[in-house]
């Protein structure tokens, strides 16, 4: 668990420079720095339209990023230190140097485990944090979820293979269109609404939460499958 504390006194802007300083001196091909380049483009990209003041809550939405890239910026430190990460990022971490898993695969199961188990408990911690409710953040949650369809776009123009190999029955045309990222932060949202419902019964938000890591975490290893 993130301690919110914490967390909320890292700005986006600190978390872009911790990512940064990932990448330069992870290697280009490791699986995990594949994801991590993506990502550091959205939140980079978050940062400017926080300074730029285009989210009417500036707060909310500086709080809200900082501590959803703090979920996978604690990832790495538990993973780099012998620690055992949440269930949801273990497959990537565990796959990284797999010459048989493509970068299309890494980054796909970067944003599986971020917006599939990460966003909905950033947002529950971004409530505790700023003692509101889902209903206070769902203009701010918008707003990231729209800089997050960079993601997509992002992977598609760097990481997709070429034209020729792009055959409707080719497994990796199939594995990013079954991939949705509008519907993975339905269900994120949907998932904290239900977390925040829950949060006088600790042991039933405890069970939740571990289930959709399981959950999201088998996705991982499948999305990791390595080609022959």
């Amino acid at each position: 668990m993130v301690r919110i504390e914490q967390s909320a006194a890292v700005g986006v802007v600190d978390a872009a420079d911790r990512m940064r300083a990932l990448d330069a001196r992870w290697p280009a091909r490791d699986g995990v720095a594949v994801f991590n380049r993506v990502y550091l483009t959205v939140t980079e990209d978050i940062a400017r339209r926080i300074e730029g003041g285009e989210f009417p809550d500036r707060r909310a939405a500086t709080v809200l990023g900082a501590l959803f890239a703090e979920r996978y910026l604690s990832a790495v430190a538990l993973a780099e230190s012998g620690g055992r990460p949440p269930a949801c990022w273990r497959p990537l971490f565990q796959y990284r140097r797999h010459p048989g898993v493509r970068p299309l695969q890494f980054a796909l199961a970067g944003i599986n485990a971020h917006i599939g188990h990460d966003l909905a408990l950033a947002v529950v911690d971004a409530c505790r944090a700023l003692d509101c409710g889902p209903p206070d953040l769902e203009n701010e949650f918008d707003q990231v979820g729209e800089v997050l369809v960079l993601l997509e776009e992002r992977i598609r123009e760097e990481l997709m293979p070429g034209p020729d190999l792009l055959e409707v029955a080719d497994p990796l045309t199939h594995l990013v269109g079954a991939c949705s990222l509008d519907r993975a932060r339905d269900a994120a949202w949907s998932a904290a609404r239900l977390l925040w419902g829950v949060r006088e019964l600790p042991g039933l938000a405890e069970e939740f939460t571990e289930r959709v890591d399981t959950g999201v975490g088998l996705v991982g290893r499948c999305l990791l499958t390595p080609w022959p």
